[in-house]
């Protein structure tokens, strides 16, 4: 049931484990280009993903983001990982600059917020089907070393993340089943808000925009209710 979530856990500390080996060894200057080139790579994931509001009312995935952003900077999503990052990097680094708190809530936000995350785990949790989280481990794990290369091993605590997420959705599968169909119109708007998010981490990572995507993680909930909602008054 948790096989593919132990999978992308291992990707990832594997990863940040070879990142931060090389990263040491890289110039400045190829640093950025890493960063770069991941934040390119990442924006034309999100772009993709967000077109899949093509298979549902465009409405849906404004007003999830919208309101999703709204109640995510109410609570204060954003601050309080970048609190809870900020106390790991006080008790390591011990007055030396460190990056541990950036890493941590960079990584934990990619490796997240994507649909994979929460397909592959619902998929893994119901059939015990690992392929779609494989596939992510793969992607993950790559996206480990670029950032861990330059951000350092603080990456690697972003697989208490994964393990805690993903493996709680995959244990509760079950709940997700008929909330969110193959082909339905609630996945569309999921997966499309989801990709909405990542366009939003890649403007980070390419150094453009830091949008504090972690206040809009609601709009992950709260686009695929929006078509519930709707559906409730047809």
């Amino acid at each position: 049931m948790l096989t593919g979530t132990f999978i992308n856990v291992g990707t990832v500390l594997l990863g940040t484990l070879i990142g931060t080996l090389l990263g040491s060894r890289l110039p400045a200057s190829l640093q950025e280009r890493v960063m770069a080139g991941l934040g390119l790579v990442t924006l034309v994931i999100g772009v993709d993903l967000a077109l899949a509001w093509r298979d549902t009312n465009p409405l849906y995935v404004l007003g999830g983001v919208l309101l999703g952003g709204l109640v995510g900077e109410a609570i204060g999503i954003e601050r309080r990982l970048q609190s809870f990052g900020d106390r790991i990097q006080r008790a390591v680094s011990r007055g030396r600059h460190s990056m541990v708190s950036e890493a941590f809530v960079t990584a934990s936000l990619l490796f997240c917020v994507g649909p994979l995350t929460v397909v592959g785990s619902i998929q893994n949790g119901l059939t015990g089907d690992y392929q779609a989280l494989a596939t992510k481990a793969m992607l993950d794990g790559f996206a480990s070393i670029a950032l861990a290369s330059t951000l350092g091993w603080g990456v690697a605590l972003a697989a208490g993340t994964v393990l805690v997420i993903q493996g709680g959705l995959s244990l509760g599968a079950g709940l997700f089943k008929h909330i969110l169909p193959e082909g339905g119109e609630a996945l569309a708007a999921l997966t499309s808000a989801g990709g909405v998010l990542i366009i939003g981490i890649s403007l980070k990572l390419l150094a453009l925009k830091d949008v504090k995507v972690g206040n809009f993680l609601p709009a992950l909930v709260l686009a695929p209710a929006l078509v519930g909602l709707v559906m409730l008054f047809r």
